[in-house]
């Protein structure tokens, strides 16, 4: 069985975006994308406009080295709204219900899984239980008044067990934990 990995990048106030800000908010730095390009291979789960959004960057920046990467990439879509084929080369589009693919994927699959934004998907996958790691690299910025994407609005309620961390270029944080799904309220 594979395992799914939710994965995001976000503001301390917990933003997957900030409008006006550039890419990773500008402070990516040499650690970072060398830890992004040293990533196990796996395929990415992704929603249609998650899709719509990443493949107009590869459109718009051919030969660079992680958009490539990403074209390379077996790319799995969860639409209703998108048609076959779809334009980007390596994505499969799957139309019905996300969550049953996505367990019958997690059974399937030569590849781990991990989503690629995708906040409703990963929503719903959390929601579903089939979520084995939740990863964030924390960037120190705050969005507040431009912040778009609030990441955690909507989410079951969940333990969150850290399993590892780590600061790359002294001031992005990494943290990665294994989710537990709570039926109600923590306990006291």
């Amino acid at each position: 069985m594979q395992t799914l990995m939710v994965d995001f990048i976000m503001s301390l106030d917990g933003y997957g975006a900030g409008e006006g800000w550039p890419g990773f908010w500008g402070m990516e730095g040499p650690e970072y994308l060398a830890w992004l390009g040293e990533q196990e291979q796996h395929a990415a789960l992704m929603g249609a406009t998650t899709y719509r959004l990443m493949h107009g960057f590869a459109t718009q920046t051919p030969g660079e080295e992680g958009m490539d990467a990403l074209t390379a990439q077996p790319k799995i879509v969860f639409s209703s709204t998108l048609r076959e084929p779809l334009p980007w080369a390596n994505s499969r589009l799957i139309t019905g219900d996300a969550v049953e693919a996505v367990r019958t994927l997690k059974e399937e699959s030569d590849l781990p899984l991990r989503t690629l934004g995708s906040l409703s998907l990963s929503r719903s996958l959390l929601a579903a239980g089939l979520v084995d790691r939740y990863r964030v690299v924390v960037f120190p910025v705050i969005t507040g008044a431009t912040g778009r994407e609030r990441l955690f609005d909507g989410y079951p309620d969940l333990k969150l067990d850290l399993v590892e961390h780590r600061t790359f270029d002294g001031r992005l944080q990494l943290l990665e934990y294994v989710p537990t799904l709570l039926d109600g309220p923590p306990a006291p």
